[in-house]
């Protein structure tokens, strides 16, 4: 006869999903006040910015959405220690390098939004390689079920 071994929550997954979680929510924020429109957010983008980001094909839109809203569930299924925060945040993962191949690689994005907004990109792009490779090791463990 075998007992279910259970493996207690590391403190640190309460931190990095916490913190992960506010962090995904800025991203959902930043997407539906853009995709709403919302005057008084993207009154702080210029002209140029705003034809930019109103421009973009429905495809990157798609891509930006999965990336965002991936990101912010696999936070909750992380916190929730389920081992499908993987796979949410690896699809979150890739949409936020296909998003990211179109905006500096296939458009002109890097004119438009500067080496300010590609730096943003690769810190977008770090924490949600961290949250991966993070819930991987965690599932890994045993803590994500």
């Amino acid at each position: 006869m075998s007992e279910a071994r259970t493996v207690s929550t590391p403190r640190h997954l309460w931190i990095i999903g916490i913190v992960g979680l506010l962090w995904n929510i800025m991203g959902v924020v930043d997407y539906l006040m853009t995709q709403t429109r919302n005057e008084t957010y993207m009154a702080k983008f210029s002209a140029e910015e705003l034809e930019y980001f109103y421009g973009l094909p429905a495809w990157v839109v798609s891509t930006w959405a999965l990336a965002v809203w991936g990101g912010l569930l696999g936070t909750v299924l992380l916190l929730m220690r389920r081992k499908l925060a993987v796979h949410v945040f690896l699809v979150s993962l890739l949409c936020v390098v296909v998003t990211a191949i179109q905006n500096y690689g296939l458009s002109e994005g890097m004119e438009i939004m500067g080496a300010t907004g590609m730096i943003f990109t690769v810190v977008i792009f770090a924490i949600a390689l961290g949250l991966y490779l993070y819930a991987k090791k965690m599932a890994r463990r045993g803590v994500l079920v």
